[in-house]
């Protein structure tokens, strides 16, 4: 099944529930070891093109996102679920994709500040807006990393939250993004 139903993710949303988990998570891993490369290492200039490049292309896949599931039908949740639990699925995926834009405009400002364009693996260049306020690289730098290890923190409550529910609840919640 392509699409979603009431009852199941399609095949559309699992691929892009996956492949963003799975370019979020080495993203995050990239960035993590890059803040201690120094000048004289080879991935010195490599790898913040590959993590910029890679993060303008999330950005971009990000807005696709959210525009499949505003032009979607979502499943309903599982009826066992209780009205917390419904309320705490709706702002953890808020808090998700809030904090993934942050992420990602925050990496841009990072990046443009200079008044230089982001090269996306030569394939393109994304505009400079310049820089807007002063110090912005550092304010930007220090919302980045805040923001990046507070998504990891909700994807970790994300993750435990799925297994709480097919290992102990025995519901079809992970299952729905699975099978």
């Amino acid at each position: 099944m392509l699409l979603d139903s009431n009852t199941k993710f399609g095949t559309i949303s699992k691929l892009l529930h996956w492949l963003s988990a799975l370019v979020i998570f080495a993203l995050f891993g990239v960035g993590f070891w890059m803040v201690d490369l120094n000048y004289y290492s080879e991935w010195y200039r490599t790898a913040p093109h590959w993590h910029k490049s890679i993060g303008i292309l999330l950005l971009a896949f990000t807005l696709v996102r959210i525009g499949w599931k505003v032009i979607t039908v979502s499943p309903k949740p599982i009826s066992t679920h209780s009205s917390k639990t419904r309320v705490a699925t709706k702002l953890g995926h808020l808090a998700l994709y809030g904090i993934l834009l942050i992420i990602l405009t925050s990496g841009y400002l990072i990046s443009t500040a200079d008044g230089r364009a982001i090269a996306v693996f030569d394939w393109f260049e994304v505009a400079s807006l310049g820089e807007l306020i002063a110090n912005q690289e550092d304010i930007a730098g220090s919302i980045h990393q805040y923001a990046a290890y507070s998504l990891m923190a909700i994807v970790g409550i994300h993750i435990l939250a799925a297994l709480k529910h097919h290992f102990f609840d025995k519901d079809d919640t992970l299952r729905r993004m699975i099978k």
